[in-house]
């Protein structure tokens, strides 16, 4: 059996940098999913709304703003890396 020290040290520093990051992650993680929340539930909202089906699609988003705003905000994570920062320390 031969001892590899260079690797050893690399999977402690690597264990020790993944430890570093999982309050950074869980706090990712509780925003995404208090926004994907949010916006199931101005989705359901704009859903089950009647007037949603006799107006236009845009009318319709700015008659529903919480819908409008939550969906935008979790498209602006996504596109701000909120999944990389969400999955990267599990993997």
């Amino acid at each position: 059996y031969t001892s590899f020290p260079d690797l050893k040290a690399f999977e402690r520093r690597l264990t020790e940098y993944i430890a570093c990051l999982q309050p950074a992650t869980g706090r990712w993680r509780m925003i995404l999913i208090v926004v994907s929340v949010c916006t199931a539930t101005g989705a359901w909202n704009w859903l089950i709304d009647p007037e949603t089906q006799k107006v236009s699609f845009f009318t319709s988003l700015w008659n529903h703003p919480f819908f409008t705003i939550s969906c935008i905000t979790l498209i602006g994570l996504f596109f701000a890396g909120i999944h990389k920062r969400v999955v990267a320390p599990s993997m």
